[in-house]
C-alpha cells in the first residue's frame, strides 16, 4: 500500500507533468491548468470541459494574480478537492 509520501510525491510529479512550458517550469498557465484538471481531474471537478468553469478556477486559484498557478497556489486546489472528496465518501 502506498504510503503518504509516494502519495505526495505523486501530487508533485503530476504538477510537473503539466508545468513543462517554456520559462518557469514551477507555474501552470490557464492551458496547463485546463488540461490537468480535464485530465486527472474529470470525475471530481463538474463542467471540466467549460471554458467558464476552467477561467473561475484559475482566477480562483491565481492569488497573486500573476497569470499563473504556481505550486503553493495549486495546493489550495488539491486540497479543496480533496475536502470535497472526503466530505462525499462520508455521505456514500
Amino acid at each position: 500500500m502506498p504510503t503518504l509520501e509516494e502519495h505526495l510525491e505523486g501530487i508533485i510529479n503530476i504538477f510537473h507533468q503539466h508545468s513543462a512550458h517554456v520559462g518557469d517550469f514551477d507555474t501552470l498557465s490557464k492551458s496547463e491548468l485546463k488540461k490537468l484538471i480535464t485530465r486527472d481531474l474529470a470525475n471530481t471537478i463538474k463542467n471540466t470541459q467549460d471554458q467558464a468553469t476552467i477561467d473561475r478556477i484559475f482566477q480562483d486559484l491565481d492569488d497573486n494574480r500573476d497569470g499563473e498557478v504556481d505550486f503553493r497556489e495549486f495546493l489550495l486546489l488539491v486540497a479543496s478537492v480533496l475536502e470535497t472528496t472526503h466530505k462525499n465518501l462520508h455521505r456514500e
